[in-house]
């Protein structure tokens, strides 16, 4: 063996024992806590995490094991009816008095994964959902393109295809309680958040087939809905990541979420990923469309607005233990989603004190761009009144922000869009679990 394929060897054998002893001593450090908390509450049984009575009968045989169970059903599979509660909820702090111009929101508190199922997906519509037939459905390339395009759907199936996970963020997520407590729970706080497998094609292919003008510099984005939602978007920002999504989750994108086509921008607030996208035009200027003057803009300290605020920044909050939970005292596992629009999470800090101090929460593989990640923290809560929040840091080495630091950079007018600042919970002696916000 050549010398340096003995060098090669050698490093690639430490790095896997370091990423086994990494590996290892956060396990080692989660079991080193939990004997520790066990000790300090006196005994398992004390902390509710298991029963240490010993069973003076045999286990008694459930009805389950008795009986024959359901037959094969060939059809959609649906969840166990003991989960009929989660479910996607519209917002019960504002309340609109139709379902057009909506949003319903993903149960955070109840998906243990970083990919949020289709049917918990969080919807945000403007004029309804369309019906649209994918047989019929086109998608028109034109402008400042040497050979405008139609494109059907079959057209478009055509073309080899990519699959990335990303999260999908509305960039009003959080305005309810921006400065006071208006919301509940989790869901109701942040649930206008969700993360899934997307698949299609990348954009940058079709402008090439269609001879984009190298000149050109913005795109203009338009969906068939019935209010004709569109957007103005930067080419140089997004052509390395942008995607004709037709399947999100392994399956073709449901009517909610934008079938049979929409576009995947990446990392920026929702309402520029364009469900039902009916047509792309290329030019050199935005076209300063409602969307982006009189909508999702962001009000600053001088008077003027600001547009196209397009990325998410970095962000986390805690699902568990989160509003209207409540929790014993002893060993609590603290868990909760981060993620950001510029680049993966680099950590997690969790504080139980109302942010005096920080510690590391863990990381939970995979940690991937522009994708939810989770984390946890082990706390052993004594039973007094805490305070309990979590910040995050990108790639980039953005720090999530507190509110205060927001405040001093914007001017919030009772509208608030990209929104991240720090979220707390309160924890009451009796373990109730309450919004921290004010």
């Amino acid at each position: 063996m050549k010398e340096s394929e003995k060098m090669q060897a050698i490093v690639a054998a430490s790095q896997k024992e370091l990423q086994a002893s990494t590996s290892m001593s956060q396990e080692v450090t989660r079991r080193s806590f939990l004997r520790q908390t066990v000790a300090l509450a006196g005994g398992a049984g004390t902390l509710g995490m298991a029963s240490t009575a010993v069973l003076a009968d045999p286990l008694p045989i459930p009805a389950s094991n008795q009986i024959m169970g359901a037959p094969l059903v060939a059809a959609y599979g649906m969840p166990s009816k003991y989960e009929a509660n989660v479910i996607r909820r519209r917002s019960d702090v504002l309340v609109n008095k139709q379902t057009l111009s909506d949003w319903s929101m993903t149960p955070l508190q109840s998906t243990p994964g970083i990919v949020t199922p289709n049917g918990l997906f969080y919807e945000r519509h403007h004029n309804g959902v369309p019906d649209i037939n994918p047989d019929t459905h086109k998608l028109v390339v034109h402008g400042m393109v040497s050979k405008p395009l139609v494109l059907t759907m079959s057209d478009l199936m055509r073309y080899p295809t990519v699959t990335k996970f990303y999260f999908m963020e509305c960039s009003g997520n959080g305005l309810t309680d921006w400065l006071k407590p208006a919301s509940k729970t989790v869901q109701q706080t942040h649930g206008l958040l969700s993360c899934a497998q997307w698949t299609g094609v990348p954009l940058s292919w079709v402008l090439d087939e269609a001879g984009i003008d190298p000149k050109a510099t913005w795109i203009v984005a338009e969906g068939a809905d019935a209010s004709g939602h569109l957007r103005s978007l930067p080419l140089d920002r997004i052509i390395d990541e942008a995607m004709l999504a037709y399947a999100m989750n392994g399956e073709m994108l449901r009517s909610e979420n934008g079938f049979p086509l929409r576009l995947m921008i990446p990392g920026w607030e929702g309402n520029v990923s364009i469900k039902w996208l009916r047509r792309i035009k290329a030019g050199t200027e935005p076209w300063h469309v409602r969307g982006e003057t009189a909508r999702y803009t962001d009000p600053m300290p001088d008077g003027k607005w600001r547009k196209f605020s397009f990325e998410m920044e970095a962000k986390s909050v805690i699902t568990n233990p989160s509003g209207s939970m409540k929790i014993k005292p002893g060993y609590n596992e603290i868990t909760g989603f981060a993620w950001s629009g510029k680049g993966k999470i680099a950590a997690v800090d969790v504080s139980v004190d109302g942010g005096k101090n920080w510690q590391q929460a863990r990381l939970e593989e995979p940690v991937i761009d522009k994708c939810l990640t989770r984390f946890n923290f082990n706390w052993n809560w004594q039973g007094g009144p805490a305070v309990i929040a979590s910040r995050a840091v990108d790639s980039t080495g953005y720090v999530q922000p507190t509110v205060d630091d927001i405040k001093k950079v914007r001017a919030i007018t009772g509208f608030v869009q990209h929104h991240n600042g720090i979220f707390p919970w309160n924890v009451s002696a009796n373990g109730e679990v309450t919004n921290g916000i004010g």
